[in-house]
């Protein structure tokens, strides 16, 4: 795993996180320990979600998804890329089901998805192209990909709409 990062330049966890507050003002955010106050609130715009047991929210419309405690926003809304044709993301409520930070997918030659938070059967969040499609994961740039990774724990409910 840090291979794969070195070899991309990433950090395996940056010291200092930033945030968007109103129309596009970047704000530094520090780091804290994982779990679930890891994340502080770094939007003011409203997620689709409203229920209180959601942790993660997904727009496939508005291609947005943000991370939420009691109700609320705490980071987001995030960039995402969804399923493209034939391979459409699912929606529903579903709940996390497990965590990998270095997993290669199986049904697609062993392509990576690092910080991979698997929802619903093979779909998951993780770090991946902003500019294409997935196969039905729920792609996001590296810095979202490690907060929902950090936040997100198993049993944790998602909303994708």
């Amino acid at each position: 795993m840090r291979a794969y990062h070195r070899s991309r330049r990433y950090g395996l966890a940056g010291a200092i996180t930033v945030g968007v507050i109103g129309a596009g003002v970047l704000v530094p955010i520090p780091a804290q320990a994982s779990g679930h106050s890891a994340v502080r609130a770094a939007s003011v715009k409203k997620a689709p979600c409203t229920l209180k047991r959601i942790r993660a929210c997904v727009s496939l419309g508005q291609q947005r998804a943000w991370l939420m405690r009691n109700g609320k926003v705490v980071y987001g809304p995030a960039r995402i890329t969804s399923g493209r044709p034939g391979y459409r993301t699912d929606r529903g409520m579903w709940r996390v089901t497990f965590k990998d930070i270095d997993h290669r997918s199986h049904a697609f030659g062993g392509a990576p998805m690092p910080y991979s938070v698997f929802f619903h059967g093979g779909e998951a969040f993780h770090e991946g192209s902003l500019s294409v499609s997935s196969h039905g994961c729920v792609h996001l740039s590296h810095q979202s990909a490690v907060k929902f990774y950090n936040y997100l724990h198993k049993g944790d409910y998602v909303r994708v709409r």
